[in-house]
């Protein structure tokens, strides 16, 4: 758990780079056009900041054995979920980072309780 925990955290650190790039595109081709109707550019924005911070979080946390870690992930990752789900207008892959989020979110949760659980039956 330890190792996955921070290989995840990473490649959701490199991906909040990836996301704040199309975010940025999306935004300056919005700008262009005076298309101020979509949100999709500041939400992708914002999704990144919630990868990056989930990110560290889950590197931080890797050696914890509490659950305040992937409480604090699965609150950041739903977060980014909604704000991806509904704002996906235009930028359509935004909402695919808004899945992911749910997912990795909920994983890195579930898996922790069973481990724990498993723990403590032992």
């Amino acid at each position: 758990m330890k190792i996955t925990k921070l290989v995840i955290g990473i490649l959701q650190m490199v991906l909040a780079a990836f996301i704040l790039f199309q975010s940025c595109a999306v935004g300056a081709s919005h700008a262009m056009e005076n298309k101020t109707s979509d949100a999709g550019g500041t939400a992708g924005f914002i999704v990144a900041a919630l990868f990056l911070v989930c990110g560290i979080v889950y590197v931080a946390t890797r050696n914890s054995q509490s659950l305040g870690g992937d409480i604090a992930g699965l609150v950041l990752m739903i977060i980014a979920w909604i704000l991806g789900i509904t704002n996906a207008h235009d930028y359509g892959d935004l909402q695919i980072w808004g899945w992911a989020a749910l997912i990795i979110g909920v994983f890195f949760f579930v898996w922790h309780l069973l481990v724990n659980k498993k723990a403590k039956s032992n």
